[in-house]
């Protein structure tokens, strides 16, 4: 009977080292595959709305502000998109504004300063992340806008939100042309993500969470690699 159990445990012990060596395979081969993703030939540049002395709109419930999730979503989509090899360029990367030391027109220079870095840049896209605010706090869901009478913006748009409307909820939204700096200062396919409504608590529950910044993150990127026509499955398959 000792004989019996000493075996059973031996068998047991055997099959764990097993797992854990197979487990220890997946993660170092994953990790590889990650850090051997192949350079992709495209820049994307993603501009984290407002900062500094411009914290953009405020959450109905926490009072969370918009500048800080802006980042938080722009950082996380800087990190998925490095991933997949693409050169990211980032308007900002604190919570400070683009407007230097001067004290007047601080708004414009943080503006200008953003076309700049644009241009600078030549991407292939151009993603800024924003928080919505509306007098309706039943509105819900991400929406995204790019520059009246460009196509490849309009194209870059309906990508992103086509993406955001199949994987979360109520982002079955109409993209829109509008009339924003960051999408009129340069001919770039260029769009505005309105990530969700800090003027609706649902939504605002939801969009101070780091999983649901890192389910935005991902799903923007995915629409970027659509507009692009670039399937991620064979990225990481190569």
């Amino acid at each position: 009977m000792f004989a019996v159990i000493k075996k059973n445990h031996l068998i047991a012990a055997a099959l764990v080292v097993i797992l854990l060596i197979i487990i220890s395979a997946v993660t170092i081969n994953s990790a590889m595959a990650h850090k051997n993703m192949p350079k992709l030939d495209y820049t994307i540049v993603i501009d984290a709305g407002h900062g500094g002395i411009d914290s953009g709109v405020a959450g109905i419930n926490t009072k969370v502000k918009e500048a800080e999730l802006n980042l938080k979503v722009a950082k996380k989509l800087e990190k998925c998109l490095k991933g997949y090899g693409f050169d990211v360029v980032m308007t900002r990367t604190n919570g400070n504004g683009l407007y230097g030391l001067h004290t007047k027109n601080r708004k414009r220079r943080d503006m200008e300063e953003r076309a700049r870095i644009i241009h600078q840049a030549q991407p292939d896209a151009v993603i800024s992340i924003h928080m919505n605010y509306f007098s309706q706090s039943k509105q819900r869901g991400a929406q995204v806008f790019y520059k009246k009478n460009n196509e490849q913006g309009k194209e870059l748009a309906r990508c992103i939100q086509e993406v955001l409307a199949i994987n979360l909820e109520h982002c079955n939204r109409l993209y829109l042309s509008g009339d924003y700096y960051i999408v009129n200062c340069s001919d770039y396919p260029a769009v505005i993500v309105e990530c969700g409504f800090l003027s609706n608590a649902y939504d605002e529950e939801l969009l101070i969470t780091d999983e649901y910044q890192q389910k935005l993150a991902y799903y923007i990127a995915l629409g970027v690699m659509k507009f692009l026509n670039i399937d991620p499955y064979q990225i990481i398959n190569l």
